[in-house]
Order: structure tokens, then C-alpha cells, then sequence
């Protein structure tokens, strides 16, 4: 029977492990996509909030420019229009001191009257060719003052061009990296799910002949009576002749991986969920912690480089059977063992 038991778990073996790992390779494809693709938009996203803040400020400063623009223009009518007045007054003034200096050659008996007169009209003439002038330079002031705002507003706009230019091309490298990186992650995943796929495979042959060692989905599962007593954390001696093998076989894949992939095998505690109380342990938490960290110990003095190692422990919170029996019990004690990435 134990023979038939065994023969029947290997043919289960051949083909439902690859199944799951191949649906574990095409999650973690999935997971790493979407994980650089909410970095690169988080990225994007702060690269655009960035220009459009230098945009909304470039077109303040545009409105506030044409506003300034439209007002010198308005400065600048009325100036015009003052000007035409004066130089209407001015035509005006010119043609009645010329009435005048007619009315002097022709009555110069009373000219005492007409020269005070015309004294007074040449006076007033001047003063309103003085204020020409003023007006006249003052106009020239504002022609020059509305030239420099129209060039400050063309170098306004062709930063405004230069800045969208930038932007857009920022915009394109982000994307052009987010591909790049895309492509590299996964690259990366095939890689490391190639390896995994040997590891299962290796270590599938090295340990398929052992009825306490089961294969669930991409893990090892070592029952805790294979590597220790009722309690304890303190790896047996059969337990450390499974754990050389297993170690023996870590080496071996270890120097088949690049060196730039960086993988880890993870070992997982588990515990029943009745309850322990001692000295040493004074939960499961404990006692899985400590048996997990006893199986790394274990693999680094068999030569297993303690960088490739991690140790967890899940106390009685993660069952694989939730039946209450005394075999669910023992199939929940247990050390599982799986090969990932960092």
C-alpha cells in the first residue's frame, strides 16, 4: 500500500507542480507590471505637475502683460487725443495772431491796444508749443515703454514654446524607461522562474522518495516530525541528513543562477493551533520562529550562504487543513520551503 501510495503522489507530481508554477511565474509577471507601471505613472504624474505649475505661472504673467498693454494703449489715445486738441488750439492761435498782425499794419495809431494784445496771444502760443513738446516727448516715452513690454512678451512666449518643447520630451523619455524597464523585469521573471523550475525539478528527484515530504503548489513541505521532537526547535539527526541533501542541492543550483538575480529560499514555520506554554516558548509564534530559524542555522553550516536565506514564522495561523483531527494537526506542523526573489 505504501508502495502504491507512493507511486500514486509521483504521478500526481509530474504535471500539477508545473502547472502551478507556471501560474505563480505568469502572477508574479502581472504583480511586477503593474507595480512599474504605478511607479512610472506616480513618476509622470509629478513631472506634469511640475510643468503645468510653470505654465499656469507663464500665463499669469502673460495676462498680467496684456492687461499692462491694453492700459498703456488706452494712456496712449488720450495723449494722442490731447495732442490733436493742442494742435488745433495751436492752428487756431496761429491764424488769429496772423488776423492780428493784419489789424497792427493797418491801425498802428492804436497799436499801444493791439501790441498788448498780440503780446499776450504770443505768450499763450508759446506756452501751448511748450506743452506740445511735452506732450509730443511724452508720447515717444510710452511708444518706447509699449516696445519693450511686446519684446518681454515675445521672450515670454518663446519660453513658453521651449518650456512645452521640454515637457514633451521628458514625456517621451519616461515612457521610452518605463519600456525599458518593463522588458528587463521581465526578463528577470523568466530567468528566476526557469530556475525555480529546476530547483523543483532537482530537488523533486532528490526528495521523491519520501512519503512525509509533500509538494503543495511551489513549496517543500517537511511534516515537523521529520526534523523534530514534540515541542522542541532542536533539529534530530535525521532531520540534519535531510537538511545536508537539501543543502547539497541548494550549492549546486546556487552556482548555475547569474549572480545578478537575486534569490532567496524562504522557510516557513508552522504550527498546530493547540496552544503551548513553556519556558522557552511561551506561543506558537515562538516555537515557529525558532524551528524556521533552526533550519537556516542547519543549511548554513552545510555551506548554504546565509544571504540566500530567510526565516519566518507563522505560529498556528496559516493551516492547510482545517479538518480539527489529530491528522490535520500533524499536517499542519510543518516546515515549508520555497524559492523566490528578493
Amino acid at each position: 500500500m505504501a508502495l502504491a501510495h507512493n507511486r500514486r503522489t509521483t504521478s500526481g507530481a509530474d504535471y500539477w507542480p508545473g502547472f502551478v508554477d507556471a501560474m505563480a511565474s505568469l502572477l508574479l509577471v502581472i504583480i511586477f507590471l503593474l507595480s512599474i507601471f504605478m511607479v512610472t505613472q506616480f513618476y509622470l504624474n509629478q513631472e506634469i505637475s511640475g510643468k503645468d505649475t510653470i505654465l499656469g505661472r507663464l500665463n499669469s504673467e502673460i495676462a498680467e502683460l496684456s492687461e499692462l498693454l491694453a492700459l498703456e494703449r488706452a494712456g496712449t489715445r488720450s495723449i494722442e487725443e490731447n495732442l490733436a486738441a493742442l494742435q488745433d488750439s495751436l492752428t487756431s492761435s496761429e491764424s488769429e495772431r496772423s488776423s492780428l498782425q493784419g489789424l497792427i499794419e493797418a491801425e498802428r495809431a492804436g497799436g499801444e491796444s493791439a501790441e498788448g494784445r498780440l503780446s499776450a496771444l504770443t505768450l499763450e502760443l508759446d506756452e501751448e508749443q511748450s506743452v506740445s513738446v511735452r506732450a509730443l516727448a511724452q508720447v515717444e516715452l510710452l511708444n518706447q515703454q509699449i516696445a519693450a513690454l511686446r519684446r518681454q512678451l515675445g521672450s515670454l512666449e518663446s519660453a513658453l514654446d521651449a518650456s512645452e518643447g521640454r515637457n514633451s520630451e521628458s514625456q517621451n523619455q519616461i515612457a521610452n524607461l518605463g519600456q525599458r524597464l518593463n522588458i528587463a523585469l521581465a526578463q528577470r521573471v523568466q530567468e528566476l522562474a526557469s530556475y525555480r523550475s529546476d530547483f523543483f525539478g532537482r530537488l523533486r528527484t532528490i526528495l521523491s522518495q519520501r512519503a512525509d515530504i509533500e509538494i503543495v503548489g511551489d513549496r517543500f513541505v517537511f511534516q515537523s516530525e521529520v526534523l523534530f521532537g514534540t515541542g522542541a526547535s532542536d533539529v534530530n539527526p535525521e532531520g540534519q541528513t535531510e537538511l545536508a541533501i537539501l543543502a547539497a542541492a541548494l550549492i549546486e543550483l546556487g552556482g548555475d543562477i547569474p549572480p545578478e538575480i537575486n534569490w532567496v529560499l524562504r522557510v516557513d514555520g508552522h504550527t498546530d493551533t493547540r496552544p503551548i506554554q513553556s519556558p522557552r516558548f511561551p506561543s506558537n509564534w515562538e516555537l515557529s520562529s525558532a524551528r524556521a530559524i533552526a533550519v537556516v542555522q542547519n543549511l548554513i553550516a552545510s555551506g548554504v550562504p546565509a544571504n540566500r536565506l530567510v526565516a519566518a514564522g507563522f505560529g498556528e495561523f496559516q493551516p492547510i487543513d482545517t479538518s480539527g483531527t489529530e491528522a490535520a494537526f500533524r499536517r499542519n506542523r510543518r516546515i515549508e520551503l520555497k524559492l523566490t526573489e528578493r
